[in-house]
């Protein structure tokens, strides 16, 4: 009798262990654990990144962190962290939870366009990926990967196209510029190498006489107009007498930095450099800034035609007057200046 009291007493106890043990595992793995009022919340894990670096992030987002320690601890989440973004929904138990940061890494948008430096450039992709500005920096110029992919320093912009690609946020700087390389192969497919071919211009040189016309202009319905007049004086071996180049050239100099140049003067022509196409005839070294696809396409579907010539239009703001003769072209380009002073625009 004495023996059936212990075993029955052994039996209860075992059977109120067990219905603790599954209420816990109920609660820890079943039982919504979530804290936020939106639809989902994303956390982003970095690179080596510790369990306590990621509890830290969770603990706004979740109901009971203990709980969700332990199925953690359980399941070997704690000792097996990866980097990456991931997002939580509403609702999701500590299993789902679990099951999400640790393979359900989301892809980001990442996208850039007028950063016309490379440190613009690293700075821009440092903002929505894990790589820091100076990494990519470095790798972005460095020189070795520059010439084995034939490009140089000075046209080194012209690799990244401006666009929105699908990207991991924990994407290294490598990684970052090595599928840039891709994108820009991409870019250049067969139509727009045959069209760069029939120029007689490289795709560096494509590159940077869009930039040239990215610069001059931002109104994709002229932008093959523009880019015929420079066809044009390539042509017949005229200097391009491109003033966003002569910009370009100036802010290199230390007595133009942190100014903006709004009116282009005859003392800007006169600057020593490669970029001064007042100068030098023929493009300059490398692009003067990013250009978009539409100024790329633009010049590889240059508009045929007989302007030599192309003045700001005073009476539309944005927009040129074309020209084929020069005295044609003084009389528009003394109208824009006539603008300029009574805008009291000296420099």
């Amino acid at each position: 009798m004495y023996f059936k009291k212990i075993l029955l007493a052994v039996v209860l106890i075992g059977l109120a262990v067990a219905a603790y043990f599954s209420y816990f595992v109920y609660t820890a793995m079943m039982v919504d654990n979530t804290a936020f009022g939106n639809d989902e919340a994303c956390i982003f894990i970095r690179s080596n990144a510790s369990y306590d670096e990621v509890r830290a992030d969770l603990i706004p987002l979740l109901k009971d962190i203990d709980k969700f320690d332990a199925l953690a601890s359980r399941k070997k989440y704690t000792t097996n962290i990866r980097s990456g973004k991931y997002c939580i929904q509403k609702g999701m138990n500590n299993n789902d939870i679990i099951n999400s940061i640790r393979s359900k890494n989301v892809p980001i948008s990442l996208s850039f366009n007028n950063q016309n430096t490379m440190l613009q450039l690293a700075g821009r992709i440092a903002d929505q990926i894990e790589a820091d500005s100076t990494s990519l920096a470095l790798v972005m110029n460095d020189e070795e990967f520059l010439q084995k992919n034939g490009f140089t320093s000075e046209g080194s912009l012209g690799m990244y196209i401006p666009n929105s690609y699908e990207y991991f946020w924990n994407t290294s700087a490598e990684s970052f510029r090595d599928r840039m390389l891709k994108e820009y192969k991409n870019f250049w497919n067969a139509d727009r190498k045959a069209k760069a071919k029939n120029m007689q211009l490289s795709q560096n040189e494509v590159m940077t006489l869009a930039s040239i016309v990215h610069e001059e202009s931002k109104q994709k319905s002229e932008q093959a107009r523009i880019a015929g007049v420079y066809v044009n004086r390539l042509t017949n071996k005229w200097p391009l007498q491109a003033d966003p180049t002569l910009k370009f050239a100036a802010y290199q100099l230390p007595e133009y930095q942190n100014r903006i140049i709004k009116r282009v003067l005859n003392i800007h022509k006169e600057i020593n450099s490669p970029y001064n196409t007042y100068k030098n005839i023929g493009l300059p070294p490398g692009p003067i800034a990013m250009a978009d696809i539409t100024a790329i396409d633009a010049v590889l579907n240059y508009e045929k035609h007989n302007y030599y010539f192309f003045a700001a239009d005073a009476q539309k703001p944005g927009f040129h007057k074309f020209a084929r003769t020069l005295s044609q072209h003084n009389q528009n380009a003394r109208e824009y200046q006539r603008y300029l002073s009574q805008q009291g625009i000296r420099r």
